[in-house]
């Protein structure tokens, strides 16, 4: 499963607000923020590993969950790419309204002296 599809359901994007906020946690700390069974958010954390958005390690009998860096910097690089074409898409539009605006103006002149 990719990063997006992961992050499509709100309770995973949740676990990966606290995460961010709150470092590492076992499983525990993390199913004790949510209103579901402790078995449901450990589902919603293997998809989450899955994808590569948070990591686990293990700690004697804990595992401690944490955000995979190497996975939301994946995420990060593809909205950058997509945002800087909307950028160049909005710049080119913003260059033929401009042009549309100055012929629009000399078309006015025009009938005006005419």
């Amino acid at each position: 499963m990719n990063a997006f599809a992961a992050l499509s359901d709100s309770t995973r994007r949740d676990i990966v607000m606290l995460l961010a906020t709150s470092g590492e946690l076992t499983a525990t700390e993390i199913s004790n923020n949510f209103d579901m069974s402790a078995p449901a958010v450990s589902q919603h954390l293997k998809v989450l590993r899955e994808a590569n958005v948070v990591q686990m390690k293990k700690q004697a009998q804990k595992r401690l969950y944490s955000i995979n860096q190497s996975g939301i910097n994946e995420i990060s690089g593809w909205i950058l790419e997509v945002k800087k074409l909307w950028s160049k898409q909005s710049d080119t539009l913003d260059r033929y309204l401009l042009d549309l605006h100055k012929a629009d103006r000399r078309k006015t002149r025009r009938s005006k002296n005419t």
